[in-house]
């Protein structure tokens, strides 16, 4: 159990505060080898070489300015919404203190990190995370999460080893782009969903009973035995609709009791910068629903929570800023195994003071060890994220909500008759109030050893309910995709479909809004989308706007013909679509 003063064992090796620092290249934060290469910018001749992460709708005035002050734009960088440039290197002052500019970090060559990791010397592993938030206290007391089953909605699972064993993931429909090529359905091409699906219940076929006493080398996620039900939604550059969130929310729950499924969590580490109240939204109101049926969701609070705070923008995303639900931000461990000198990182949500609206609890969300999924789009770009073969390093509140979710399942496994609000109100409750503004850690960081040792309450949530007759588009917030220039945007689904919000909330309020493989009207079988049209966008069968799908790889904007997992790809979108307008890797997979 992690102990709560300051006394507790503490790491301090140098070799592993070398990898803490955070690459900020990608929507899932990565944690590169050295030091140096966030410290200061590289310069060549006077001119340093550096990364531009703009806020929404910026990016091309902030680039205006850098030709202005003599710099050049070398590569845009969509998935963050920025660019690398070459700029004179006294202009870089200049260049931080533009509005609109959220960050100018070095760039560098980045290098993998030792490929001898030892699991057992990093106190944000696995091992380590599930001691000191008391998870093993529950292993101890026979409790690992069997019987429960969590979905995932995200980029989907992929079996790798932990999660690979059979009857451990199932699939849900395949509502992603990517369904329609028969080598990607179901698999993670981005690299998030397994990482997620790892931290909630991953379990290496090493991991022997006891687990407590099993190897740091064996991976384990915080309820080791509950299994994962994964709806994939989003393709290798992130890209998805909130359209593509609200149909596998509704498919979650239509499904959560067939035979042989027991779906009582649902971890969602997606949010969009949405500013329609939670009481008209129609994501807010899809993801009310659910946990109306008994299911307790989990929403991750956002990555870009100083800037929000700054901007005067709503503190956390859609729809964790739905206060029905359970909304996680970060913590970060500060290098040692107590709880005494936690802290929330900046990138966790930090509402201003007097908000109606917190994060309802904080958990571990840096530097987390989690699963690689060999040429996804994380692993194929980023290899200094890398943690040996098999994992790789993330930082993000969508880490922190898969570790609730884990920790939801090991609540319902003990009391499986609980509510959604018996649940959440246990687990925040019980949490320890680390250093923060009550806001911006809710009822403190997660500590599962006092959640074990409290008994489940008797409590009732009042919180008005939403209504979901609000609009898609102001649900989307500033997060579009696009193809071939085309923009999905306005009151229709990514079928093209026009979407009523009043008469989907009616169907969803008695749980009918799926017809067989039907939503919205169109037929969403995850294995063929037929006959649809999106704007001048037309896909049936297997094309999508003129491109086959075909056993193929998607790289520098053609099908090859060669399988996804023999091969990398280059770019920022995947199975053409990418994201516009926004940036959606600060919001929502980071």
């Amino acid at each position: 159990m992690r102990t709560r003063g300051g006394r507790g064992r503490k790491r301090g090796t140098a070799a592993w505060r070398r990898g803490r620092t955070i690459a900020p290249i990608l929507g899932l934060a990565i944690v590169v080898g050295a030091p140096s290469i966030l410290a200061v910018p590289r310069v060549s001749a006077l001119r340093a070489h550096v990364i531009v992460m703009a806020a929404p709708g910026a990016t091309a005035s902030i680039e205006r300015v850098v030709e202005h002050v003599g710099g050049d734009v070398e590569q845009r960088l969509s998935i963050i919404g920025g660019f690398s440039a070459a700029v004179p290197a006294g202009a870089v002052p200049t260049l931080c203190g533009l509005p609109g500019v959220v960050s100018v970090s070095a760039d560098s060559e980045m290098q993998p990190q030792d490929a001898t990791y030892d699991p057992a010397t990093d106190v944000d592993s696995m091992n380590a995370v599930t001691r000191y938030t008391g998870a093993i206290d529950w292993w101890n007391a026979g409790y690992t999460g069997a019987g429960v089953d969590v979905a995932v909605i995200d980029t989907g699972v992929s079996p790798v080893e932990g999660l690979a064993t059979p009857g451990k993931v199932l699939n849900g429909p395949d509502l992603s782009i990517e369904s329609q090529a028969p080598n990607l359905r179901y698999l993670d091409t981005f690299g998030h969903g397994t990482f997620m699906a790892g931290l909630i219940a991953g379990h290496d076929s090493e991991l022997t009973v006891p687990y407590a006493d099993a190897p740091a080398s064996a991976y384990r996620g915080i309820a080791p035995d509950a299994r994962i039900v994964s709806v994939k939604v989003a393709t290798a550059d992130g890209g998805t609709d909130v359209s593509q969130v609200i149909a596998a929310i509704d498919w979650v729950v239509q499904h959560a009791h067939d035979p042989g499924l027991n779906i009582r969590v649902l971890n969602l580490s997606y949010g969009t910068n949405s500013t329609q109240l939670y009481s008209v939204d129609p994501l807010a109101f899809a993801a009310e629903q659910a946990w109306k049926h008994g299911i307790v969701v989990v929403a991750s609070g956002g990555n870009n929570g100083f800037q929000r705070h700054m901007n005067n923008a709503p503190a956390l995303s859609n729809p964790a800023f739905d206060p029905l639900l359970l909304a996680v931000g970060a913590s970060d461990s500060q290098g040692t195994d107590t709880l005494a000198d936690d802290l929330v990182p900046a990138f966790s949500p930090w509402p201003k003071r007097g908000a109606t609206r917190g994060v309802d609890l904080v958990a571990p969300g840096t530097h987390l060890q989690g699963l690689r999924v060999p040429n996804s789009y994380i692993d194929a770009n980023h290899p200094e994220g890398l943690l040996g073969d098999r994992y790789f390093r993330g930082s993000g509140t969508s880490q922190a909500a898969a570790i609730v979710s884990g920790a939801a399942a090991l609540v319902l496994q003990r009391y499986p008759s609980a509510t959604p609000d018996q649940v959440k109100q246990l687990i925040a409750t019980t949490a320890f109030a680390i250093s923060g503004k009550s806001q911006a850690i809710g009822g403190g960081e997660l500590q599962l050893s006092a959640t074990l040792a409290a008994p489940l309450p008797t409590f009732t949530q009042l919180w008005a309910p939403s209504t979901g007759i609000g609009s898609l588009e102001l649900a989307r917030g500033l997060d579009h995709i696009s193809m071939d220039g085309v923009v999905l945007d306005g009151e229709r689904d990514i079928m093209g479909s026009t979407f009523n919000a009043a008469a989907m909330a009616s169907l969803e309020a008695q749980a009918k809004s799926w017809s067989g493989g039907d939503w919205n009207a169109k037929t969403w079988s995850g294995d063929a989308w037929n006959g649809d049209t999106w704007s001048a966008t037309t896909w049936s069968g297997d094309s999508w706007s003129a491109k086959t799908w075909s056993s193929c790889v998607f790289s520098s904007n053609s099908w090859e013909a060669k399988t996804w997992s023999a091969k990398t790809w280059s770019g920022d979108s995947w199975s053409g679509a990418s994201w516009s307008g926004g940036v959606w890797a600060t919001e929502s997979w980071s």
